[in-house]
């Protein structure tokens, strides 16, 4: 019987797990534009168990640090040494993630943060080399014996103890039965919430989720007494309630990453009727999200309150349409100061006095949200609102957005209800390249496509192909072994402390 403990995870728009993105500023951001609980960034065990713990009275945080040899007089805020940022703000709703293989070590660096965290969750879903190099990520897919003993060390050793919930989030597997006999175990640990990646580990996020297994493996997971959050290109609050409505079950969450990468507004509640109180909405705050420019002030406004320039630029290039004019200024940037000029030029307090003031008289909410579509395409895309529908960056004004997000709903609604269960618990046609032919738009999503549903259309492909075709093949092969060795060789670069690659 699990006890009860006082952070839930039914009902909510989450933000996702994500290495730079997800540091303080966008957390901050995305819970005051109505997020309701956030994940931190991967951190290694042993990299935290390292740090010590620090008040930081000029910012009002707690600071876990590793203490820097270098001279502190020279060291403009010591900023060097800082792993983990907490914000009062956070608090009650921080799930901070872990990146392990082993318990012990696993139980070591949970324990070091407990104190700061609402969560702990597990990593077991990332399949980026720097996590599955050292056994962790979507590595403990094919260890479950050791996931499942990570998750009930935790449980036993931090998470009962200090009455805080332990979760994980994981990806698919292809087979149906074996995702299934996958949950299955991990049901049994004790955890209170698992996150689903709806896709598997070898797709990229260029490619659609799968949901095709979710209406058979959601009740098998709650009935367990644990939550269930589905993660893969949801695009904003509307998406969930789209999703609870489309498999008729209230307790469903979402989580949100990419989509809240490029812009961390998309959390608002877009829906004037709601009676969702899990919603945190802000004085003076629009219905609709934010423009890039908009939301760029607010960014660059946290990350210099918070010394984090590095990271500042970097949430910003991902903010900033690659068309726009700006992105190549803010990529030369290399200070504050120079990035505040460039804001000062993009909100018209410097030169382009009337172009500026027409491209924000075009993207503003209130006077668009009563008229037809009708931006100019001089308009620069960074006065507009921005989402990335696997990773395709997307751009709209307010009628726009709307229109996006009622047509999600209607997909997710058509989806579901022809769900048949022959057809869909098929093996899923998992590839790590993207499947063509396969739009959002064109009423047959990727969802629906499984390899044994495929197999005739697999063989004339075969059949049909040209010496162009099975050339790129060969080409696509030998990119693909490059990438790996040179992941291999990067690794072996990077600090041994942040990774397991150098444990023994």
């Amino acid at each position: 019987m699990l006890s009860k403990m006082a952070l839930t995870y039914t009902n909510k728009v989450c933000l996702a797990p994500m290495v730079r993105s997800g540091e303080l500023p966008i957390r901050l951001l995305a819970l005051r534009y109505g997020c309701d609980l956030v994940w931190s960034p991967e951190y290694i065990d042993r990299k935290i168990i390292q740090t010590q713990r620090r008040v930081n009275a000029e910012l009002n945080t707690i600071d876990y640090i590793i203490p820097n040899n270098k001279d502190p007089s020279k060291m403009k805020h010591n900023q060097d040494n800082v792993v983990f940022r907490k914000h009062p703000e956070e608090t009650g709703k921080l799930i901070f993630q872990l990146g392990t293989s082993t318990p012990e070590l696993a139980v070591e660096a949970a324990l070091r943060v407990i104190e700061d965290v609402d969560g702990i969750d597990l990593n077991c879903g990332c399949p980026k080399s720097f996590s599955t190099h050292g056994g962790m990520g979507a590595e403990l897919l094919k260890t479950p014996d050791i996931l499942c003993s990570i998750l009930r060390a935790l449980v036993e050793k931090v998470g009962n103890p200090n009455k805080k919930p332990i979760s994980c989030k994981i990806r698919l597997l292809p087979n149906f039965e074996a995702s299934k006999l996958l949950i299955e175990q991990i049901c049994q640990t004790g955890i209170r919430n698992l996150t689903i990646h709806c896709r598997t580990p070898i797709m990229r996020n260029r490619q659609d989720p799968f949901w095709n297994y979710l209406p058979k493996l959601i009740p098998i997971i709650e009935s367990h007494g644990i939550s269930v959050i589905l993660n893969g290109n949801f695009q904003g609050r509307g998406d969930l309630t789209s999703l609870q409505e489309a498999l008729g079950n209230p307790n469903l969450s979402i989580m949100i990453a990419e989509g809240a990468e490029a812009n961390p507004s998309i959390f608002i509640n877009t829906n004037t009727n709601t009676n969702n109180s899990n919603t945190h909405s802000v004085a003076n705050t629009p219905s609709l999200p934010k423009t890039q420019a908009e939301i760029i002030n607010e960014v660059v406004e946290l990350g210099k309150k918070y010394y984090l320039y590095s990271g500042t630029k970097f949430m910003v290039s991902n903010m900033t349409p690659g068309k726009s004019i700006y992105f190549q200024k803010f990529a030369r940037l290399k200070s504050f100061e120079q990035m505040e000029e460039v804001i000062k030029e993009m909100n018209n307090e410097g030169g382009c006095e009337d172009e500026s003031k027409n491209l924000r008289e075009a993207s503003d909410f209130s006077a668009r949200s009563n008229t037809s579509t009708t931006t100019t395409t001089s308009i620069d895309k960074i006065y507009k609102i921005m989402t990335k529908d696997c990773q395709k960056p997307r751009f709209w004004d307010a009628e726009g957005y709307q229109n996006y997000m009622a047509q999600r709903q209607n997909e997710m609604q058509r989806y579901f209800k022809n769900w048949n269960e022959e057809e869909m618990l098929k093996d899923l046609n998992d590839t790590p390249t993207p499947r063509t032919n396969e739009t959002f738009n064109s009423g047959n999503k990727r969802q629906g496509k499984s390899k044994n549903s495929n197999n005739n259309n697999n063989n004339n492909n075969n059949n049909n192909k040209t010496k162009g075709d099975k050339e790129t093949e060969k080409a696509l092969k030998r990119h693909s072994q490059q990438e790996e060795i040179e992941n291999k060789v990067k690794v072996q670069k990077l600090d041994g402390d942040a990774i397991h690659a150098q444990m023994v």
